[in-house]
């Protein structure tokens, strides 16, 4: 009986301490299409990834969710006065990583170079760096091959580690992702972010908590407590997930349930334009295709056939039938947030289906051809409906695809793989730097250790190179512009991508809330302030 009582007042107990503690528990459940990949912060540069990990992991810098660039963790930065090849970095004092370890330049330093080995998915950004130093505990230098007046532009997407938490854990190697490899830092994380990792499923969901020692917590609200984010693929099942009240916010609202959203009283939908283009690749480099019927030959590699595919594309009816008017067709991979973009780049052929006919004709495929399209069914809006969609289209001139629907997870390594596992496929591309450069090396530029790395076309050209490489290094802002206004007049005349549209976003939420559709589609979860209820 004593047993009893005393089980009973400890129930109590609780109640009572759970009713105190109810006001200040502000947890928030986020669903999105696809999980992040990976948590190691340089394993992979992919959207939802790099969407969870910033709530983990910061930088020197940030962006806003209008682009806008804005110290972090780099109070302030300036190139040298008697050293144009050099920066300076202030780094802010006082800051912590997740296990109460000091911040310091040390941290800045490891990062760096880990998100420069050839395994990082970063390295990319780092291409102009020759060297990064400490000059003291709050002060690091990064020196360029060359003058590089852009180089701030990159550092809001290299996140920091701690330098003796990954050497405690055997993590000092960026992960491989491509190749399957894993280390600690792919399911546990030590950043200074304003979340802390508390469990992670992959697939499953990914639970935080909020960093109550977040050293940035006087300027940013930092009200949810508890943030989880809960992958759900199909799309119905997601908005099924955020009607009943099972999640608070729906990262990926699916473009034909937005009106449906918008007229529940209880629900908020904000929308708006992102910086991602969507298109297809093809090889254009090999003698000969594998996915296709054509013996000792590769279609892709005839511009005429390329240009045959492009007018194809009926860029309109995708945007209003596929994706309800949630897209701006395109003929350019960049979108107009991004410095070298024009109206003229953005024009794309009308579609022209006889036209297009001639072309394979001329290149001498009269009656069409067949080839395998890979593509994704979890990872940009509607991606698996445009693939189907363009199927159709390009069966109109007698190109006849076989179409091959994955997840992101077995996608992405087709085409990082080199040599590539894909022959024609569908991808997207963001551009955090807001410049043009960013397309250019990770997508035109020949696959090096460092550059090209999502360039699965087999596109080479030597003085494509040599132009590419000379953007990160030229001071005369006019001539570097010259420049890629060249690049891109070659480019496009190629044909080496099929572009289709630029991406709208739409995220639905409960009314308590008011997240805004990020440009980059990394919503800022730590600026979340809960509206009343």
């Amino acid at each position: 009986m004593k047993a009893r009582v005393f089980g009973l007042t400890a129930a109590l107990l609780g109640v009572s301490l759970l009713a105190l503690g109810a006001a200040e528990a502000r947890p928030l459940k986020w669903a999105a299409a696809g999980d992040a990949l990976t948590i190691d912060p340089h394993g992979q540069n992919e959207g939802p990834t790099t969407s969870l990990n910033q709530h983990i992991y910061e930088s020197l810098t940030e962006r806003d969710h209008t682009g806008k660039l804005l110290p972090l963790l780099a109070s302030s930065w300036r190139v040298l006065p008697d050293d144009p090849t050099t920066w300076e970095f202030k780094l802010v004092s006082g800051v912590k990583f997740h296990d109460g370890a000091s911040f310091t330049a040390d941290d800045v330093v490891f990062s760096y170079e880990r998100a420069m080995q050839p395994t990082s998915d970063f390295k990319g950004y780092l291409t102009s760096v020759e060297k990064v130093s400490k000059v003291d505990d709050l002060t690091v230098r990064i020196k360029t091959k060359g003058p590089n007046p852009l180089l701030v532009n990159n550092t809001s997407s290299i996140r920091i580690m701690s330098k003796a938490w990954a050497e405690k854990n055997n993590a000092t190697k960026a992960q491989d992702f491509k190749n399957k490899e894993e280390n600690f830092a792919v399911r546990n994380a030590n950043g200074t972010g304003p979340f802390v990792l508390v469990s992670r499923e992959a697939d499953v969901k990914t639970v935080m908590k909020r960093n109550d020692a977040y050293w940035n917590k006087a300027k940013v609200p930092l009200e949810i407590t508890e943030l989880t984010l809960v992958p759900i693929k199909q799309d119905a099942t997601r908005v099924a997930a955020l009607l009943s009240g099972e999640v608070d916010f729906v990262q990926d609202v699916p473009v034909q349930d937005i009106a449906r959203l918008k007229s529940q009283p209880n629900l908020r939908v904000n929308s708006g334009a992102e910086n991602r283009t969507i298109f297809f690749g093809m090889d254009v480099a090999s003698a000969d295709l594998k996915g296709d019927d054509v013996q000792g030959k590769n279609p892709f590699a005839d511009k005429k056939v390329r240009q045959a595919l492009n007018m194809a594309i009926n860029r309109p009816a995708i945007q209003r039938v596929v994706m309800r008017g949630e897209s701006v067709p395109t003929g350019v991979i960049m979108p107009p947030f991004v410095n070298g973009w024009t109206k003229e780049l953005d024009s794309f052929p009308a579609v022209d289906n006889a036209k297009a006919k001639a072309l394979l004709a001329e290149a001498g495929y009269p009656n069409g051809f067949s080839v395998t399209l890979h593509c994704l069914n979890d990872r940009y809006v509607n991606d698996e409906g445009i693939c189907q969609a363009a199927v159709g289209m390009f069966a109109q001139i007698g190109v006849k695809v076989n179409l091959v629907s994955q997840s992101k997870s077995i996608h992405f390594n087709l085409i990082q793989k080199n040599p590539p596992e894909t022959e024609f496929y569908l991808l997207g591309w963001g551009v955090p730097t807001y410049d043009s450069d960013y397309i250019f090396s990770y997508m035109y530029h020949s696959r090096t250790g460092s550059q090209g790395s999502w360039n699965a076309t087999g596109f080479k050209n030597a003085e494509i190179d040599t132009m590419i490489e000379s953007l990160s290094k030229e001071v005369d802002l006019p001539k570097r512009d010259a420049t890629i206004a060249k690049l891109w007049a070659r480019l496009k005349d190629e044909t080496i991508y099929l572009p289709i549209h630029n991406q709208s976003l739409s995220y639905a939420m409960k009314t308590s809330l008011d997240i805004p559709v990020d440009v980059g589609n990394n919503p800022k979860l730590k600026m979340v302030s809960f509206k009343g209820s």
